[in-house]
Parts: structure tokens; C-alpha cells; sequence
């Protein structure tokens, strides 16, 4: 695996998710073509400097998995850089070094990706990769139990001896009870031990099938030239059934869920879930426009008052990853020595009514539409940034397009909307809420 699960999911975040779009579609002309296999590639040229982007998104992560077969997804992002029938264990890195390119791939609870970036002159090489990963993907037993050894020690590291990564995933297990977005992206330790090779040789087939998969190329490169790649090298790939569609709908939380847990700490460490709809749902917007004003930056309303006012909390942040089915709002706080969790709780509460309550103020939403217009220009710079946004538009919201109109949908955002998110989504009845509690200080209490 190339990075982190959990940093890759938030590099999507802030990335791909919330960002401000006043380009127009003229500035960023995209061609599309769905080859014969049913992948989709899209192609944005931009000839400023010798270099090409490729990304490659297959709608595969934890949400397709079940109890037996979780961390399967993130399993495929170590083995997809481990050999296959061209290019053997090691051989695919030794080739792109070789040609001046580079990649990389994370994976999340919705899907799992790859990233290319290299000189124009290695199109044609990265295109033999890809093909024959896709294709001819080694299974070989002894790679497959070492895999599984790096996975399983990726687990220690990142979940079981971080505290983070442990209460995160306590409070996802906790919010969701029927949907699969309550499994980790990592997977659980016993199942990791216990994958048998009908597992990952399905798993494989629906997940990495052509037609699950949607291929974003941008640089130096025509429509014309992507596309007769594809067809020479990756159209020939047969597909099969995609992963079967997740039809459990989670239940509405009727009621605040807690949990606590003791482990080794010199802090505490407090996480608040919200259920919050999927990422294609009209109120994404305002709730990005609200998460800015309270969460973004230092001047803004939950840093101003647990870190500068009351000074009880080192940070407070909010998260939400991109997702197919409603998902998670997650907000962070990390309380200073010596300061009960509890005290940031009641001030984020006392904040979060506040928004509820009252209208923000114009000077607020302004700001925080500015800051979405920044963050879009900043990502659009780049050849990497275009991909992955608008990849991330035409997989999570079923459109590239729809990036072009997200100025309008930003613009069209009133205090009004701003009121009405917090009131819909932010109540006692909705959130789950994780404490760390550092368990050296627990056992000196009488």
C-alpha cells in the first residue's frame, strides 16, 4: 500500500469534497467515451507542461464487504502493487522510476483508488500497467501471506496503537447499526487472519471488473490518443458482475449513543458523530458552507471559543468523507491536560444551538463561500487536482458536469439554508459521541 487508509480517506475529503466551482465547462473542456468493457474514461487536456494525471476510481471499499471479508478492499490496494503477469513483484515500481513516473492509491468505505502521474512520453507504459494488473493480478500464496502480514501490522500501527484510529473506529461501529459503513476500512484483525482465496479471487472479479471502474486522464495529452490506448490495452479486458448493490438503508437514530474508551493516553480525545445525507444529496452545500463557518480556520466560531475563549481544547475540527449512502459528520476536539471532555462537549453544543437558533451573519456566509472559491482554485491548478475533482464529481455525484455548476450551488446558499441544516442534522437524537479516556488517569481515581 502507498499511504494510509485513514489519511488517503481524508486527503479525498478536502481534496475532492466541498469545494467552490466557478469555472466555467468551456475552461475545462472534458471528452468521455464508455468503452465496449463498460469503463468510462474522461479526458482533460491541458498542454501548459509535458505531464499527465491518471486516475483510475473502482466503486469498491468497505461498504461492500461483509462480516468474514472486511479490510478485503484495502487488502487489493497492497496486492494491485505486487506483480502481475508482465510486470512481477517490483517490477511495476522499477518501470515508472525508470520512465520518471510515480503513483500512489488509497481506499476508503466507498471506493478504491489509483493514481498515476508520469511525462507524456510514458502514456503508453503506464496503459501496459494498468492493463496488466487489471487482468492478470498475481495470487500467488506465499505474496498473498505476506500481504496479509503488512495489512495486519498496518492495523497495529494505525488503529490498535493509535487513538485516534482506535476511537474513530469505536464511533463508526457504534453510529451505524445496520449499514456496512459501520465496518473499518482497514478490517477487522480476525478477518484479516482468516481471508480464504474464493474470498479475495470474488472480491477481486466484482470489484476490479472494468465496468465498476470510471478512468480520469488529464495533461499533455488529446481525447484521441487516451482513447486509443483504452482500446488497445484496457478495452480488451472482460468484465463481470459488479459488486452487488448496498441496499440497507440505516435506520433514523432515535436517540444520543455513547461510548467510552480507556486506553493509554496523555490526553483524552472527544469525536461527535452526526448522520448527515449522501454526497449528492442538494443540502451538501449548505452543510459545507455551516461546517466552514464553525470549523474552518482560527477565526472560525468552534475554534474562537474552545481554543481562544475558554482555552479548554489543543484543537477542534469537523470531517466528512465523501459517500454513496448517507454517512458521517464527524467533529473532533482535543482537550487540554487536565481539562474534562465534557467541557468541550457542552461548549460545541452550546455553539451548534447557537447556529440553530440564530442566523448567521453576512460577513460569515460571504467568508466562508470566499474560502470554497480558494480551495477550488488552489486544486484546479494543478493537473492532479483537476483529476481527482473531477473524478470525485462524476463517481460521488454521477456527473462531472456538476462541478461546473457548484459556484451557482454555493452562491444560491442563504443564512436561511445555512439555519435549517443545523436544526435538520445537528440535534441530541442524531449523534453518537466516542471519549477517549486515558486509562493511567482512570485507575488513579478512587
Amino acid at each position: 500500500m502507498k499511504t494510509n487508509w485513514w489519511r488517503s480517506a481524508a486527503l479525498v475529503m478536502l481534496c475532492a469534497v466541498g469545494l467552490a466551482m466557478p469555472a466555467r465547462a468551456q475552461e475545462y473542456p472534458v471528452s468521455t467515451k464508455t468503452l465496449k468493457n463498460g469503463m468510462k474514461v474522461l479526458v482533460q487536456s491541458d498542454h501548459d507542461i509535458p505531464n499527465v494525471a491518471l486516475y483510475i476510481f473502482y466503486r469498491v471499499g468497505s461498504r461492500n464487504e461483509h462480516p468474514g471479508t472486511t479490510g478485503l478492499s484495502h487488502f487489493f490496494e497492497h496486492m494491485m502493487f505486487n506483480g502481475a503477469k508482465k510486470y512481477g513483484p517490483g517490477e511495476l515500481d522499477k518501470a515508472m522510476e525508470a520512465n520518471g513516473a510515480s503513483n500512489n492509491a488509497y481506499t476508503s468505505q466507498n471506493v478504491t483508488v489509483y493514481q498515476d502521474w508520469f511525462p507524456r512520453q510514458a502514456l503508453g507504459l503506464i496503459f501496459d500497467i494498468e492493463a496488466d494488473r487489471i487482468q492478470y493480478l498475481n495470487f500467488d500464496p506465499q505474496k498473498i501471506q505476506s500481504e496479509r502480514g503488512v495489512v495486519a501490522s498496518e492495523r497495529r500501527l494505525s488503529v490498535d496503537n493509535d487513538n485516534g484510529g482506535l476511537l474513530s473506529e469505536q464511533l463508526w461501529a457504534t453510529a451505524f447499526i445496520a449499514h456496512t459503513y459501520q465496518w473499518p476500512v482497514v478490517g477487522w484483525m480476525s478477518d484479516i487472519e482468516n481471508w480464504t482465496m474464493d474470498d479475495l479471487k470474488h472480491h477481486f472479479e466484482m470489484g476490479y471488473s472494468p465496468s465498476n471502474a470510471t478512468m480520469v486522464v488529464v495533461g499533455d495529452v488529446s481525447p484521441e490518443e487516451v482513447f486509443q490506448m483504452c482500446e488497445k490495452f484496457i478495452e480488451p479486458i472482460p468484465s463481470h458482475a459488479p459488486p452487488p448493490p448496498v441496499t440497507t438503508v440505516e435506520p433514523e437514530q432515535l436517540g444520543e449513543r455513547r461510548l467510552i474508551v480507556h486506553k493509554p493516553s496523555e490526553l483524552p480525545l472527544l469525536m461527535i458523530g452526526y448522520h448527515v445525507p449522501k454526497t449528492d444529496n442538494p443540502d451538501f452545500y449548505a452543510l459545507n458552507i455551516l461546517r466552514t463557518i464553525l470549523f474552518q480556520g482560527e477565526s472560525s466560531r468552534m475554534y474562537q471559543r474552545l481554543v481562544d475563549k475558554d482555552q479548554i481544547a489543543l484543537d477542534v475540527s469537523s470531517n466528512v468523507e465523501p459517500g454513496f449512502d448517507p454517512i458521517l459528520a464527524i467533529i473532533s476536539a482535543q482537550p487540554k491536560q487536565g481539562v474534562d471532555p465534557q467541557a468541550c462537549e457542552k461548549a460545541i453544543y452550546e455553539e451548534l444551538e447557537h447556529a440553530k437558533t440564530a442566523p448567521v451573519s453576512d460577513r460569515e456566509l460571504e467568508k466562508a463561500k470566499n474560502i470554497r472559491l480558494v480551495e477550488f482554485y488552489h486544486q484546479m491548478q494543478t493537473i492532479n487536482g483537476r483529476a481527482n475533482t473531477i473524478g470525485t464529481y462524476e463517481v460521488f455525484f454521477g456527473d462531472y458536469h456538476k462541478v461546473f455548476d457548484a459556484a451557482k450551488n454555493y452562491a444560491a446558499v442563504t443564512k436561511e439554508d445555512v439555519q435549517r441544516v443545523a436544526k435538520t442534522y445537528f440535534g441530541a437524537n442524531n449523534r453518537t459521541v466516542a471519549t477517549l479516556l486515558p486509562e493511567n488517569e482512570e485507575k488513579a481515581k478512587p
